[in-house]
């Protein structure tokens, strides 16, 4: 039987999501607990990587499992004795066809970013930006406009594999206000490494008027690739959503 689950984790004290040789993953933990409960070694398949020190609302995977009890008590049974920062909010049966990767149609990230220093109980969550330097969230505003369409994003790339698909598709970008703080919002196909932090970077220094707006339409373009892109603190970037309905 296949299982689909949604979780929302604090990336903070992890690695990143996929398990490795020298640290300790969101994915590592949620295999130690799955194979408490089904005594065997359980692999999982998230919808995607995310960084080192980047958050979740709406992460998902899946994985294949007999379970002959109700659904809510598997889905108590692995948060039982998860580590506090993650929880897994939903748990569903789905067709063997369901795979939580290639079946995603689009996923939904937000970056949260603020004018001003953080507090202690913030800051593991938001990019505080100097408060020394003058920002223009209106230009910041206009260069997420240009991101919606379909480009090619290798300028943007953290660093690029070979063969890896350059081509993404944005639906949906932008910048607004919520609280004492500001949200970017991006909504796409697909992404490359570090992408929506570099754009973010980016961002910055198109607020701060070191560049101009359409810096990021020349970027799409495959112009100035030589320029140095800043990559934005992870600690700012959540995974919102994960959607399978087209």
């Amino acid at each position: 039987m296949r299982w689909k689950c949604t979780v929302s984790y604090d990336g903070t004290p992890f690695c990143g999501w996929q398990s490795q040789a020298n640290g300790q993953s969101v994915q590592d933990a949620l295999e130690a607990r799955l194979k408490a409960i089904f005594h065997r070694n359980i692999r999982i398949h998230g919808s995607g990587r995310t960084d080192a020190g980047v958050h979740a609302r709406g992460q998902v995977f899946h994985f294949d499992a007999d379970w002959k009890h109700e659904t809510v008590c598997l889905l108590r049974a692995i948060n039982r004795e998860l580590p506090i920062e993650i929880q897994v909010t939903n748990v569903e049966p789905v067709p063997d066809t369901f795979h939580a990767r290639f079946s995603a149609c689009s996923k939904r990230y937000h970056y949260y970013f603020q004018l001003h220093p953080a507090s202690p109980f913030e800051a593991r969550y938001v990019w505080a930006m100097l408060s020394t330097i003058k920002i223009d969230i209106r230009r910041m505003q206009e260069a997420a406009k240009l991101l919606v369409g379909t480009h090619d994003f290798r300028g943007f790339a953290g660093k690029v594999l070979p063969k890896e698909h350059l081509i993404k598709t944005i639906t949906a970008a932008q910048i607004f206000p919520q609280g004492n703080q500001f949200v970017f919002s991006i909504s796409g196909s697909g992404y490359l490494y570090r992408m929506v932090r570099r754009i973010m970077g980016a961002f910055f220094w198109i607020g701060c008027g070191k560049w101009e707006v359409d810096f990021i339409q020349q970027r799409l373009q495959l112009q100035n690739l030589s320029i140095p892109i800043l990559t934005a603190p992870a600690c700012g970037l959540f995974l919102e959503e994960v959607r399978y309905e087209c």
